[in-house]
């Protein structure tokens, strides 16, 4: 948290605008940004247990999230994240979210979900689904948790719905409500 820096996570996509752009800059080249746009008031301890599904490069609010809860030593908020990828070499800050995960072994959990596994892959294999949602995140019948979704439109779609039209929550649907979450207990980023 150094006052006047920020670090950007950007995933390099071929046929991407602005991904290319920023990759293609050198050391020394401006950028011109706008921001913060805040879009979840955290205050810590407001919730037991927060889950976080993500997929791909959805995962950037997620390590925010956990940044900044886990930065905290009298937040005591649980984490979970299921982070969801195509393959084992697609998953951007494995690293990061592992040394978290040795860090704070009582407070933050992660587990890897891929399309397509290699052989000794660890992991789930396949797409989100409620076996794993039921498994990994905090259960709905509670009213102290919140489950936040990041990631592709098709993945939002089956996980917590999409978003309304004018990017507001919307209502919740996909398997976060046929588990029965609130719109309370459901965040969309």
């Amino acid at each position: 948290h150094a006052r006047g820096f920020f670090d950007l996570v950007v995933k390099n996509y071929p046929a991407g605008k602005m991904s290319s752009h920023i990759h293609g800059l050198a050391p020394g080249d401006s950028l011109e940004i706008k921001g913060p746009i805040p879009k979840h008031p955290y205050k810590a301890n407001e919730f037991k247990e927060i889950g976080m599904i993500a997929g791909g490069s959805g995962i950037t609010p997620m390590l925010q999230l956990a940044q900044h809860v886990l930065s905290d030593p009298n937040d005591r908020t649980k984490l979970t994240l299921v982070f969801a990828n195509k393959s084992e070499d697609d998953i951007i800050l494995r690293s990061t979210f592992d040394d978290l995960a040795r860090k704070h072994p009582d407070q933050f959990r992660v587990f890897y979900v891929v399309d397509k596994a290699t052989a000794g892959w660890q992991g789930e294999v396949g797409y989100i689904t409620k076996d794993m949602v039921k498994k990994y995140m905090p259960a709905a019948d509670r009213s102290d948790v919140l489950v936040a979704a990041c990631g592709p439109v098709p993945m939002m779609k089956l996980v917590s719905g999409p978003k309304a039209p004018d990017y507001s929550q919307g209502e919740v649907g996909g398997i976060l409500k046929e588990l029965g979450y609130t719109s309370q207990q459901v965040f969309k980023f």
